[in-house]
């Protein structure tokens, strides 16, 4: 008897559906556009993140570790049974180097979740070619670990970062600052630091992070002569960065790693906090929109089965004096629902994949170039998954007002 009530509530509800085709496709249109647009717009906000991440860390490691400047304290005297404080605090001058950096390199490298571990030299310079001058930052690397860290060799756009080793006065140049200067590969540059010497490099490559800041300031020298541009010995370094294995977590290692150093340890989140602020408010803003749409169509899937139910009440309380129970009644409303919400989940996936597939050929330029979207399964899992869940509610609410109708009640009237 139980099958056979389960199979004339599915005739039933397929009867209600293909009567009033024209409100089904109504309701299927409005769930296709919601799961569409949830799918889109979360896609594309993970493909900026992806985007904005891979920027950040081709230029930056994981967690950076360096000795950062020290704020002068205030002086406390007595005078006399008085207390006088002389507040003027400023920041003290002092050396930026790391002490025995092979040690603290040594000891980070034993950390289990620690990837890569490279030291560096940073410079401020003056790029000179013939008239041109540009105040810049050349960074001192160790090629290979480099490499290893930041990909380089992935982002350059002429030469190889192999020329670091080749050629000891070797340089890497930002494609903007490369423009700027009218320089190619194999032409030469002069560089002069803050402590006056001025030494002629080789350009052996040329890189482009889409990074415009970047572009137009950086270069990579090998670490050795940034160590002869400060006029310092080849144990002066001032920075050590480490990768692990997990960059999103980065942040739970900081006093982990500022303990093992001895020196401050600061997160690519934290030193990139505006970048992940925008990040933060773009999904925000896109979770609200999707939802806000599903929710639109789920409250017109609504209105129809609401509609429907009330139409629908002289055969409502037949079925139910026939010993149809409420449960039956609303299996048929849920289904109805559902069958809405598949034919339009459909629909919204080939238009998702539609969307995707027009914005990948879109070029914004700019720092950003390609529009970075991609196929995000895990969005397209979670739209069918919300989808199919507003579409549910949306038929269950109406549904468990047909299945309370009381047959006497309607033959009465």
């Amino acid at each position: 008897m139980k099958k056979v009530h389960h199979a004339i509530t599915s005739e039933i509800s397929k009867a209600y559906v293909t009567t009033r085709i024209r409100l089904t496709l109504v309701a299927a249109v409005g769930v296709m556009i919601g799961i569409a647009v949830f799918i889109f717009l979360n896609s594309m906000m993970r493909g900026f993140e992806r985007s904005s991440m891979a920027t950040v860390f081709k230029t930056m490691p994981h967690l950076r570790i360096f000795k950062d400047d020290r704020v002068s304290r205030s002086l406390i005297e007595k005078d006399q049974g008085r207390e006088v404080v002389l507040i003027n605090p400023k920041v003290v001058p002092q050396d930026n180097r790391l002490v025995n950096p092979e040690q603290i390199m040594a000891a980070l490298r034993q950390h289990p979740d620690v990837t890569v571990v490279t030291a560096e030299v940073s410079v401020p310079v003056f790029y000179q070619n013939a008239r041109a001058q540009i105040n810049g930052m050349a960074t001192g690397i160790i090629p290979e670990e480099a490499d290893q860290m930041y990909h380089i060799s992935s982002f350059l756009v002429e030469g190889t970062w192999h020329g670091l080793e080749t050629y000891p006065n070797g340089i890497l140049l930002g494609s903007q600052l490369a423009e700027k200067m009218n320089v190619r590969t194999g032409d030469q540059v002069s560089l002069v630091s803050s402590r006056g010497v001025n030494k002629v490099f080789r350009v052996v490559g040329i890189f482009e992070t889409n990074n415009a800041q970047v572009d137009q300031t950086k270069s990579y020298i090998h670490r050795s002569m940034a160590q002869q541009l400060w006029k310092e010995s080849r144990s002066y370094i001032t920075d050590i960065g480490v990768n692990v294995k997990d960059p999103m977590g980065a942040g739970r290692y900081q006093s982990v790693f500022s303990a093992i150093s001895g020196y401050q340890a600061e997160d690519w989140e934290t030193a990139n906090e505006q970048i992940m602020a925008a990040n933060k408010m773009r999904k925000s803003i896109a979770g609200v929109i999707s939802m806000t749409i599903l929710l639109v169509a789920g409250f017109g899937i609504y209105n129809i089965l609401n509609m429907t139910v009330s139409q629908k009440m002289n055969e409502i309380a037949i079925l139910k004096a026939m010993g149809f129970k409420g449960g039956d009644v609303i299996r048929i409303f849920v289904q109805q629902a559902l069958t809405i919400g598949v034919i339009g989940v459909v629909l919204g996936i080939l238009m998702a994949l539609l969307l995707v597939k027009a914005l990948q050929g879109v070029y914004i330029g700019g720092d950003i170039g390609y529009f970075p979207i991609q196929y995000e399964p895990e969005m397209f899992f979670r739209g069918v998954l919300f989808g199919l869940l507003v579409t549910f509610l949306a038929g269950f609410i109406p549904a468990r007002k047909a299945a309370q109708v009381d047959p006497v009640s309607i033959f009465r009237k």
